[in-house]
């Protein structure tokens, strides 16, 4: 089970029985004493135990009723009682809490129900296990591990060997036994004992509105949830690439009140970037407009030097000392994130605000355009051709995605691919990515993420009844669920870090515009650019272009190369049989193979790098033990 290190920040829902109890000594025994903020059950038992590092918890009370919001920002008890008083019930209390911030998990007790859930986005999510004293619910899996002495389960590990693990199977928890909830709905809890069910607590709205209606929504709630997460902090930061998401961020920050911002960029190894050039035009205009606003705002601006900015693959055995919940394909990246963050840190900053999020909500998608066929046919395929010219694929397979869509469990059952038929030209107009083998995956591994995807084809059920809001959804869920990774990594520094494109009224708000206003091939992120006319002067918003690291991925590569043979010389994952690490210590003394080319190796070294960290953190207790 997870030992000590491993469980930094997180909380647990506990039932209100002796064992219940039990479970919150076990827990606590993990950390230093005093570390944990507890809520009681009527009885006085404990109900949630917290141990957060940079996020707040605050509670509300009305008789036994209770609601506890946990997340990054301090909503006034004042509000949340004015959202639990007139509340009728559980249902009535979550549809009331929409009205707050989309940005954190929400735990409430109303009469003997407990109602426990996240967000919508999938950037807060909820585990849980059963227990000998009754389900035990989690913002982490990690914690239930170590309180029913799971094992790792070699099924769901092999699926994170693949770039994309898609819906539902991205929903299998690493340990045996722990169960993830799906962010649409809620973990309801009866009462004491091992009963439970889960009930839908959101829907994603109806895209009605033109691009000049949803526009201002957009604006105003990517406006309310960053003075959310800067409320009562004075000096911030930011990660200002010179990108269109980064840069919109910047300028509602400075709106919310900004005092004393740092704005960091790394400059590119890259000749041909812009990323810099852009980017210090943004701080020019913000110091500009800071200085025309008054107030004695102050704005720095950190240029990284491109020697400075550790490449891809640097630091392979260091660990952020947080087991996350899952392999998140990042952990190549993980050193350029560190040094960023650090750098962050070290400005004395509150609060570090970043541009994430911004290309899950706003790129277009040609399987979106795919839902505007039964009404908007030549809309359709005006927005899906020009797709298809940028992309490069065939018309007729094209046209045959976008006329015979499969069922979702059909395409499921296809979309796992042999390395030998992959082709990077498929056509994406339906329910996701296909994704293909790695040639240095065992016959065990094959055999397990083979039967994964069988098991689940023939009972998985799509997020949304059509492709394109099923992806749509998907791919938001996926962006904020790897986020994770760069949070963690704050929160061991003692930095929050903040994507504000992730909180649900963002979503929601996106969500609500129209396909064809959304998606517009020959436009650049055009809500996007609409939402912020008037905050980010017109000369930024014509940017059309955006940068990307491959040169940094193929030096780091290079230059990293022995770590990453060291790295398969005593590989854990060929120790449990799901990868040839022969076959990756010859890849990494050939880096400009075309095999890498093909076959990135980021998602094996993300989980060769998370069983390590969960090997070290694994406690020497027995299952009995743990329960005890």
């Amino acid at each position: 089970m997870p030992g000590r290190e491993s469980l930094r920040d997180f909380f647990v829902v506990l039932p209100d029985t002796d064992e219940g109890e039990a479970a919150a000594g076990h827990l606590r025994s993990a950390a230093p004493e005093g570390a944990f903020e507890t809520v009681a059950h009527p009885s006085g038992r404990p109900w949630v135990l917290a141990r957060l590092l940079v996020r707040n918890l605050v509670q509300v009370t009305r008789g036994t009723d209770a609601l506890v919001l946990i997340g990054p920002n301090t909503t006034p008890a004042a509000r949340l009682d004015a959202v639990l008083g007139p509340a009728r019930d559980t249902l009535d209390l979550h549809r009331r809490l929409t009205e707050l911030p989309g940005l954190g998990h929400v735990v409430s007790r109303i009469g003997d129900e407990t109602c426990v859930r996240g967000t919508a986005s999938g950037h807060r999510r909820v585990y849980h296990a059963a227990h000998p004293g009754g389900r035990i619910a989690s913002d982490r899996p990690a914690p239930l591990a170590r309180l029913t002495g799971a094992a790792l389960d070699d099924g769901a590990l092999a699926l994170r060997l693949l770039d994309f693990v898609p819906h539902p199977l991205r929903e299998r928890p690493v340990w045996q036994g722990v169960e993830e909830i799906d962010p649409a709905y809620a973990l309801v809890l009866p009462g004491p004992g091992p009963r439970y069910s889960v009930r839908r607590w959101w829907r994603p709205p109806v895209p009605r509105l033109s691009l000049a209606e949803g526009a201002p929504l957009v604006a105003a709630a990517l406006a309310a949830s960053v003075a959310a997460h800067l409320q009562g902090r004075t000096r911030v930061s930011g990660e200002l690439s010179g990108g269109m998401d980064s840069t919109s961020v910047t300028f509602l920050a400075q709106r919310a009140g900004a005092r004393d911002t740092t704005l960091l960029t790394v400059a590119a190894r890259d000749d041909r970037s812009e990323d810099q050039f852009w980017a210090e035009k943004g701080v020019a205009a913000a110091r500009g407009a800071a200085a025309r606003s008054g107030g004695g705002r102050k704005i720095e601006h950190t240029l990284v030097p491109a020697d400075d900015a550790p490449l891809f693959y640097a630091d392979l055995r260091a660990t952020a000392g947080e087991l996350l919940d899952e392999p998140f394909p990042v952990a190549p990246a993980r050193a350029r994130a560190a040094m960023l963050l650090g750098r962050a840190a070290a400005t004395g900053s509150e609060y570090h605000l970043t541009g994430y999020g911004g290309d899950e909500l706003f790129n277009g998608l040609a399987s979106a355009c795919q839902d505007l066929l039964p009404g908007k046919p030549l809309k359709a395929w005006n927005r899906i051709s020009a797709l298809r010219h940028q992309s490069g694929w065939p018309l007729l397979p094209t046209l045959r995605g976008m006329l015979f869509p499969p069922s979702f469990g059909a395409w499921l059952a296809g979309s796992l691919i042999d390395t030998a038929t992959a082709d990077s030209r498929t056509p994406q107009v339906s329910w996701g990515m296909r994704q293909a083998m790695r040639p240095w995956f065992t016959d065990k591994a094959r055999g397990l993420i083979r039967e994964e995807f069988r098991a689940a084809a023939r009972r998985a059920q799509p997020i949304a009844p059509r492709p394109g809001r099923h992806m749509d959804l998907d791919t938001v869920r996926l962006g904020a669920r790897c986020f994770q990774a760069m949070e963690d990594l704050g929160a061991g520094l003692g930095l929050p870090v903040a994507a504000p494109f992730f909180d649900d009224r963002v979503v929601e708000a996106v969500l609500s515009v129209r396909v064809e206003d959304r998606v517009v091939p020959w436009r650049y992120k055009p809500l996007l650019v609409e939402a912020m006319r008037g905050v980010v002067p017109d000369e930024l918003l014509a940017r059309t272009t955006k940068d990307h690291m491959s040169a940094d991925d193929i030096q780091g590569l290079r230059e990293h190369a022995a770590s990453l043979r060291e790295l398969w010389t005593d590989s854990v994952l060929a120790e449990r049989g799901l990868i040839d690490a022969g076959q990756l210590r010859r890849l990494a003394d050939d880096p400009y193979s075309p095999l890498l080319q093909q076959h990135p190796i980021d998602s094996t070294v993300s989980c060769e790098t998370w069983l390590r960290t969960a090997q070290d953190a694994w406690a020497p207790t027995t299952n009995s033990e743990a329960r005890t």
